[in-house]
């Protein structure tokens, strides 16, 4: 059986593996020259210097059941480790510090430590276990309904208040700055979820790179899938569903807008109903530095994290973020900084180091926010500014342009508040599926979201895998359906 993948960043990738191992022919067409998607690494500012062009650190690709089901290091792909996974600098010269180990973090935050293991303990241990629900849609029949329970119990807050449970600065901002990663008011219910998995995650698997750049993984899954008998086809831009006339079976890795403009007057009203409803948010702004030896951080500590969290205290991150969320610039934004380097010494030349940064930014938005994560570096690391080598910045019209699924400059692909945690894009125990019949919609902006997990593409392979056996009438042709 014939079988296409439109897009080829992680879940489009993910989704033809599972396809070609289960005797699917599957060919790969990405409209751009660069695989990978948000999953590459390029030399942006100086010789040599190895920056990530999006995702960089990657616990879920340790962690998620489909990646857990490769041979990843017989692939080349070797995971380093920062002797820190996180820190998150105060301006009183304390950090707040997330070690893979949870013993040796809890210890740290002091009084904070006995509520920390207790938060966070249960979730570590249980890790694959917690993935193998919380990588399914909203609505399944839990494999470990207790475990499931906990956690729900607990990502159902707010991450305001679950920030208000630790006594300490250092742990009350430590956590924030985690549910950060959501792009989004962290005073909404539900807003601690991203916060309380990537925690886990931190313990469980740690946050690591890959050695040599994420590009090293995106090319090993396109060498795994041509072992497989698949192949990729660069430049190759999908205008309607029609140009597949031979596809038994197409998964989209695409925005559900992308999606809509493919399938066209195939698609079912009600399904357009609701991609058309699909909403994106807020957006990143980043930037590359190339910088003379290490960022000069005050804290204790921040030279050996992989991650570095600038935004101040807990209630500084959270003001930041409602204020973009609400479309307006923050002048002390919320930035992750992110000192790869540290893990992987083979990105550096001659003691000049790639740093890679972003911020949070309204959607869409125009402002040049370099000088703004600058400051915010400065403020946590007096004498930043004059180690800064070269810069390469990419604002949020700039990713949206180098990667169609960013719309705005939204990283996340759609926004992760709860009525797109219930409906993403559509509610029920199938969101994968578009009404056309053989179309899967496999993108992060179908469960689980946003992340290197692959599962978004391999949830879509099987449910295409599922409903090809079940089919008892003729195939459809793409060709017989009408077009927009």
């Amino acid at each position: 059986m014939k079988a296409y993948v439109v897009g080829s960043g992680p879940n489009g990738l993910a989704g033809a593996i599972e396809l070609a191992r289960n005797g699917f022919d599957v060919t790969v067409l990405e409209a751009t020259a660069h695989i990978g998607g948000g999953l590459g690494s390029a030399e942006l500012t100086e010789p040599g210097l190895v920056h990530d062009l999006g995702a960089a650190f990657l616990p879920m690709a340790v962690a998620s059941p489909f990646f857990r089901s490769l041979d990843l290091e017989a692939l080349g792909v070797r995971f380093r480790h920062a002797p820190i996974a996180l820190a998150h600098p105060l301006d009183d010269g304390s950090a707040g510090l997330l070690h893979h180990d949870l013993g040796t973090t809890a210890r740290g935050l002091g009084a904070d430590g006995g509520p920390w293991r207790a938060l966070f303990e249960r979730f570590a241990e249980s890790f694959p276990e917690l993935l193998d629900d919380a990588m399914q849609p909203m609505v399944h029949l839990p494999r470990h309904p207790l475990l499931m329970a906990r956690f729900g119990s607990v990502a159902a807050q707010s991450a305001a208040r679950v920030a208000g449970t630790f006594r300490t600065e250092q742990g009350r901002a430590l956590f924030t700055g985690v549910a950060a990663h959501a792009f989004g008011p962290l005073d909404k219910p539900f807003s601690s979820a991203v916060g309380v998995m990537l925690t886990a995650a931190a313990h469980a698997v740690g946050w690591p790179v890959v050695e040599g750049g994420a590009q090293v993984l995106a090319d090993a899954l396109v060498r795994h899938l041509v072992d497989l008998g698949g192949t990729v086809e660069t430049r190759r831009e999908v205008r309607t569903i029609t140009e597949l006339g031979d596809a038994d079976v197409v998964l989209l890795d695409t925005t559900p807008a992308a999606a809509v403009a493919i399938l066209g007057d195939a698609m079912p009203r009600r399904f357009r109903r609701a991609y058309g409803a699909y909403v994106h948010g807020p957006a990143a702004f980043k930037v590359d530095f190339a910088v003379e030896g290490d960022i000069p951080w005050t804290a204790d500590g921040v030279r050996d994290a992989g991650v570095v969290h600038v935004g101040g205290s807990a209630a500084e991150v959270s003001a930041a973020e409602a204020r973009v969320a609400s479309g307006a610039s923050a002048r002390q934004p919320f930035a992750l900084v992110g000192q790869q380097y540290v893990a992987d010494p083979g990105r550096s030349r001659n003691g000049v180091n790639p740093v890679w940064a972003y911020a949070h930014v309204p959607y869409g938005s125009t402002v040049d926010a370099t000088e703004r994560i600058v400051r915010q570096i400065e403020r946590f690391a007096p004498g930043f500014r004059e180690r800064i080598v070269s810069t390469h910045t990419t604002g949020a019209i700039g990713l949206a342009a180098a990667n169609a699924n960013y719309v705005g400059g939204d990283i996340n692909t759609g926004a992760t508040g709860f009525r797109q945690l219930v409906a993403r894009p559509i509610a029920g125990r199938r969101p994968y599926r578009t009404g056309v019949p053989n179309a899967y919609l496999c993108s992060a902006a179908t469960p689980p979201g946003p992340g290197v997990h692959g599962m978004a593409g391999a949830n879509a392979a099987n449910a295409a895998k599922a409903a090809k056996a079940a089919m008892t009438g003729p195939d459809i042709t793409w060709d017989a359906l009408p077009s927009s």
